[in-house]
């Protein structure tokens, strides 16, 4: 069987000369899917950030309305409330799919994080940079929000509602259907006797077809904490939910507080706080949200915790005894609600760390089938700004894997399609790993922070300032996502990197395979382009060969041409094989002291005037990365060598996944170019010669 292209958006009907770019759709070796009234490829129950995520990035990689449906109980996008931080990493996915200008535009970018707590009596020479008064809180510290390299040192406050908005309106590039709202998901089941390729079963209502059943390969609950999906699958969440109770509330603010425009966290001796700087209103003032302590045990229905803000603690906290203990903590500073505006939105909640023990449901015979993501598998207090971040990279981990498997892309789906899949296998093993940092360290940082600076916890601990901002700065690698790493696996082979790379402070960039490849400033040979890298990986589903040759590139003889002639030629073979340049593609970085010399110039000399042509290096690297060869460094900027890890003499060979994350990192040899090939070889099906 041949290769399938699926151009859903074919060049007969659009004119590419006028028409937004498309990504191009990933090729197919299954059979293409035949459009059916009752038969889907894959069902997407919930269309929050994690749901619309899941169901742009397949429609990106070829997966058209006919083979994905995105269902959704509510009748529109969400209008106030709920998450509202974009993390890091986050931002750096939404960039890589070209989703970033309105978010920075119209977000909120916070930078710093001010510490307030109760004053120190006997600490009247402590430099303070406000007044103390003899009651009350005082500025302990200010410390950068992110404080590790990365594209987007700060976090950005925005609207959930508008970043579903935002992935809708891109979905609907690709997607003529878009999410299906109104449409409520009832039962899920696993049957594989009423038919074996398409085993799951769906019972769906919607306002506009009523009762229906639905047949699919795949299905993904991202339906949020009260999963249907979860209850079908019999899974539970499992931990703890503290007595702690704590009241939200998004309003314009009248204060003289110092800090309302910065994250800042309040320990004061009647509670403590957490405010958020927010967006801009319709209005055009500025929107902030508070965490508030509540005082006391007050105990909370489960089906309260996630109503909204008419439901929640209806009778026991109200919107105005949260503003009440939020100017009773903030003392002596005044905080209430500006005349002549509305609250934007308010809630309660408790604060819980409960993880589910399986993301994903087998079929008899090992076949992953049904999937949760997000809230659906995981859920924790809002306070570290995780909770759509992460669920959002759920579905990211998940999107490119599932497409492959569906495409037959990968070496299982392509010879056993109803055996189990390796490659989506690691969708549980590197997510649920996450969860479970994720609930560890939110454990961690609500106890402390609902906690009381200068008592002593149910350990029998001090709690600290200290202890907090340490706290604080340890997890911010975390936090912002651009910290985690993913466990050894079929997409993760950390045998070699060890050897190859230089240095362990991975927090800084240095390459790891399971963690994301860092951002940096590179010089594009071909046109002398200032670019980041970021920019040439874009989220296409494509895996790429990043290579940083040695100063002996321009030696026909010397490991780098041998290296790059034997992977480009690969690139070339797999290229043709799917009649396509976007699954695999090979980029190069050289040092920046190559730039100027010729074949015929000593091995360090520096010529600035003069650059080495395409002539000079293998012919190979011209015809496959022509716009894919890099300077290490622009002028005043790090260099990609340093930041990296990498000897300028040794060179190395990394492959970056579909997800930005590194696979693989081996030296610049035979031995590292045979293990680069059967990486691939693991991840990607390739036909025999």
């Amino acid at each position: 069987m041949g290769i399938i292209v699926n151009m859903e958006t074919d060049l007969n009907r659009r004119d590419p000369r006028v028409m937004a770019m498309l990504v191009p759709p990933l090729p197919r070796t299954t059979p293409e899917f035949i459009a059916a009234y009752d038969k889907y490829e894959v069902i997407i129950s919930g269309a929050g950030p994690a749901g619309s995520l899941l169901k742009l990035l397949l429609s990106r990689y070829g997966l058209g309305d006919e083979s994905v449906l995105c269902i959704e109980s509510k009748d529109s996008i969400l209008k106030a409330g709920q998450a509202d931080g974009i993390q890091p990493r986050t931002m750096e996915v939404l960039k890589s799919m070209g989703l970033m200008h309105e978010i920075l535009t119209d977000g909120c970018g916070v930078w710093e994080v001010a510490f307030w707590n109760p004053i120190q009596q006997n600490d009247a020479d402590s430099g303070c940079s406000v007044d103390k008064t003899e009651s009350g809180i005082e500025r302990t510290a200010i410390v950068d929000d992110v404080a590790l390299p990365a594209r987007y040192p700060h976090e950005i406050t925005l609207h959930q509602g508008k970043i579903e908005r935002i992935l809708e309106d891109d979905m609907l590039r690709y997607s003529k259907g878009g999410v299906q709202r109104s449409t409520t998901l009832l039962d899920v089941r696993i049957d594989e006797k009423g038919d074996p390729d398409f085993p799951v079963v769906a019972e769906i209502e919607s306002a506009k077809d009523g009762r229906r059943t639905l047949r699919s390969k795949y299905l993904v609950g991202a339906d949020g904490a009260h999963s249907t999906v979860r209850r079908c699958m019999g899974l539970k969440l499992e931990g703890e939910t503290t007595d702690h109770i704590w009241g939200v509330i998004d309003l314009i603010v009248d204060t003289d507080f110092p800090d309302i425009r910065r994250r800042t966290v309040v320990h004061s001796d009647a509670g403590s706080i957490m405010v958020i700087p927010r967006e801009q209103s319709i209005t055009g003032d500025y929107i902030t949200r508070l965490y508030v302590q509540v005082p006391g045990d007050v105990k909370v229905n489960e089906p309260d915790i996630a109503g909204d803000g008419t439901r929640a603690r209806r009778g026991q906290v109200t919107m105005e005894s949260i503003l009440t203990q939020a100017q009773e903590a903030i003392k002596p500073y005044y905080i209430k609600q500006r005349e002549g505006t509305e609250i934007e939105w308010w809630t309660a909640y408790q604060i819980g760390q409960r993880v589910t023990n399986d993301f994903a449901i087998k079929d008899s015979v090992g076949k992953q089938r049904v999937f949760i993501v997000g809230d659906a598998c995981h859920t924790h207090s809002p306070k570290a700004g995780q909770g759509m971040n992460v669920s959002m990279m759920d579905s990211f981990n998940l999107a490119w894997k599932l497409a492959y498997s569906v495409n037959g892309l990968t070496p299982s789906s392509r010879f056993s399609p109803n055996q189990a899949d390796n490659i989506l296998d690691t969708y549980q093993t590197e997510r649920h790993t996450i969860a479970q940092q994720l609930i560890e360290f939110d454990k961690s940082f609500s106890s402390m922070f609902s906690g009381k600076i200068g008592s002593t916890d149910e350990t029998g601990t001090d709690l600290t300032h200290e202890q907090f901002l340490e706290v604080f700065r340890t997890g911010n690698g975390f936090t912002s996502g651009c910290g985690i790493e993913y466990p050894e696996s079929v997409v993760v082979n950390k045998s070699m990197s060890e050897r190859t790379v230089i240095g362990t402070d991975y927090l800084a960039g240095i390459l790891r395979p399971g963690r994301r490849l860092l951002n940096v400033k590179l010089k594009r040979h071909a046109d002398g382009c200032p670019r980041d890298i970021h920019d040439e990986i874009p989220t296409t589903g494509a895996f790429r060969i990043l290579c940083l040759t040695s100063m002996d590139l321009l030696n026909p003889n010397g490991k780098s041409s041998q290296a790059i002639t034997s992977l480009c030629g690969f690139v070339g073979d797999v290229s043709r094989t799917y009649s396509s340049r976007n699954l695999l593609q090979f980029l190069a970085i050289y040092p920046r002291a190559l730039v100027g010399l010729s074949p015929s110039s000593p091995a360090k000399a520096v010529l600035p005037t003069s650059s080495f042509v395409w002539s000079d290096v293998p012919a190979f690297l011209h015809e496959w990365a022509e716009m894919r060869v890099y300077c290490s460094a622009i002028s005043g900027d790090g260099d990609a060598y340093r930041q990296y890890g990498v000897s300028e003499d040794a060179g190395a060979i990394a492959v970056i996944r579909p997800d930005g994350y590194v696979g693989v990192v081996s030296s610049l040899s035979a031995e590292g170019v045979d293990a680069v090939k059967k990486y691939l070889g693991g991840c990607i099906w390739m036909a025999e010669k």
